[in-house]
């Protein structure tokens, strides 16, 4: 959560006219909250994702103590306030025991509502922040992990691919000035099964290097319909073999600053997997335009798109969705569009499948 986005927050309140007033002095500040006259209806509204609950102690089917570690058990970085009719020393141990940051005595005066909701929303940010922080140390860790492994196997890996390569190929020579009689065909179809093998664990091996040793970009100004063309022109041979249409909408007239070989790989993965996840028949939209000082290209498949529970995990290095692969493209895309300072966001495409979008700052 940014410090942009309102913060999600439910009353739960059965006097239907206090909740109604707390639920407008809340909305008036820039919050999105909605009200819940009992335990069931709370819990059905805070499964939707709460930031911060107001809670009466006293509701028509159930405590506010209970329901209060029960909202806080759902959603572990949120924050509970407990409603009170009047102020008193076991009121506010109650409000200790149901993990509760605060406690207000009703009716309440708004600066005091406001003054309160902003303390328990930061508490929510720095909780988050610190999860936040937590996840992006242990990234570095492994970063740094992979990097070392890289730096040591990848000599190791592509002598014996190189050697293995330079093999086949001289076995394929030999094969091919066999006598005329010879059957040809039957020795040549395994040799390039071979071929591909070894082709796939060069790429591997190309996506581990990049991504544990990414170079600096060379940033210079990179017009957005040139880089997509080239992108879209050598893709298209490949989408008229699965049946693929690829529909293009460039409007963006601001260049990119950028490296233009690292965004043209970036683009480049994106309209692969747009292609391998669109099934035949269907198509893949590439668009551009112009954000005030930014440029946007939107990647939209005609798959079955990424579930919402997995649009967290899907730039994890090693983690896919796919039956094979090296669960590496994604990151190298987020790692790219990060170091030019951009970003990427995954959501749904207006036809359905996935839209992938590329926020890159204009030169």
């Amino acid at each position: 959560m940014s410090d942009s986005a309102p913060g999600k927050l439910l009353v739960v309140e059965d006097n239907a006219s206090l909740a109604e007033n707390l639920v407008e002095i809340l909305a008036e500040a820039g919050y999105s909250a909605a009200a819940a006259g009992d335990c069931r209806r709370a819990r059905e509204l805070a499964a939707a994702g709460l930031d911060v609950a107001l809670v009466d102690l006293r509701l028509p089917d159930g405590d506010g103590i209970s329901l209060a570690r029960e909202l806080r058990e759902l959603s572990g970085d949120s924050q509970v306030v407990l409603l009170t009719g009047f102020a008193s020393v076991e009121s506010a141990a109650a409000a200790v025991r149901a993990g509760a940051c605060a406690y207000l005595v009703k009716p309440c005066a708004t600066p005091d509502l406001l003054l309160t909701v902003d303390q328990a929303m930061r508490q929510v940010r720095m909780h988050r922040e610190r999860q936040e922080l937590r996840i992006r140390t242990a990234a570095a860790e492994r970063l740094a992990t992979i990097g070392t492994l890289t730096a040591g196997l990848s000599h190791e890996i592509r002598n014996p691919l190189n050697a293995a390569g330079l093999q086949l190929s001289i076995l394929e020579r030999r094969v091919r000035r066999l006598p005329a009689g010879a059957d040809q065909t039957a020795l040549l179809g395994p040799l390039s099964l071979v071929r591909d093998e070894i082709d796939r664990l060069e790429h591997i091996l190309q996506d581990f290097l990049q991504f544990a040793r990414p170079r600096e970009p060379l940033t210079r100004p990179v017009p957005v319909a040139t880089l997509v063309e080239k992108v879209l022109d050598l893709l298209e041979a490949d989408a008229e073999r699965r049946s693929i249409r690829i529909e293009r909408s460039l409007r963006a007239q601001k260049p990119i600053a950028g490296d233009e070989e690292q965004l043209r790989q970036a683009l480049m993965n994106l309209a692969i997997n747009a292609i391998e996840a669109s099934p035949p028949g269907r198509s893949v939209r590439v668009a551009s335009s112009d954000e005030a000082a930014r440029v946007r290209i939107d990647v939209d498949d005609s798959g079955p798109g990424v579930p919402a529970e997995l649009r967290h995990r899907i730039f994890e290095p090693f983690f896919t969705t796919k039956a094979s692969g090296s669960g590496l493209g994604l990151p190298i895309v987020h790692a790219i569009v990060t170091q030019h300072g951009g970003e990427i966001v995954v959501a749904e495409a207006p036809g359905g499948g996935a839209r992938f979008s590329l926020v890159l700052p204009t030169a």
